[in-house]
């Protein structure tokens, strides 16, 4: 992964903790990333209003700004599922045979099951500027594309 592709990665679950707040959305469905850009894709019931988007936006660079720790951890896969419930998945699947877990937490913002690389603070990743929602109703699911502009 590219240095780039580090902090857009990290920006998935930037964006991802800004959607689960302001819209409620829960389980992504897939996430893309290529140097800047990037997409996170998440189960939703409706297209959500141009408002509602641009508070994700505002609510990720507010997080971006904060400096936020991110941190990275290891445990076994029982321990974590204990600690955290099914927080920590998405709709990807984690094979039974895994029995540890790579954990990335922006405390009070996202947990997630990640084997990716991250940054250390969330503003490293530099400012982010969606380029809005694509709802698919058939699916049920909504992809929000962004971009790095620092």
């Amino acid at each position: 992964m590219s240095a780039d592709e580090v902090r857009t990665h990290t920006a998935v679950h930037v964006v991802k903790g800004a959607v689960q707040k302001v819209l409620g959305a829960k389980w992504t469905a897939s996430v893309y990333v290529s140097e800047r850009h990037g997409r996170l894709t998440v189960q939703f019931d409706r297209k959500p209003e141009p408002e509602e988007l641009e508070r994700v936006e505002a609510e990720a660079n507010a997080k971006v700004d904060e400096g936020a720790e991110v941190l990275e951890f290891e445990m076994d896969k029982e321990e974590a599922e204990g600690h955290f419930g099914d927080s920590i998945y998405d709709l990807f699947p984690v094979p039974a045979s895994v029995t540890r877990l790579k954990i990335v937490r922006i405390p009070e913002w996202n947990i997630n099951c990640c084997n990716e690389r991250h940054v250390e603070s969330t503003s490293q990743v530099g400012r982010v500027r969606l380029g809005g929602g694509r709802f698919r109703n058939s699916k049920r699911e909504l992809e929000v594309e962004f971009d790095l502009v620092d």
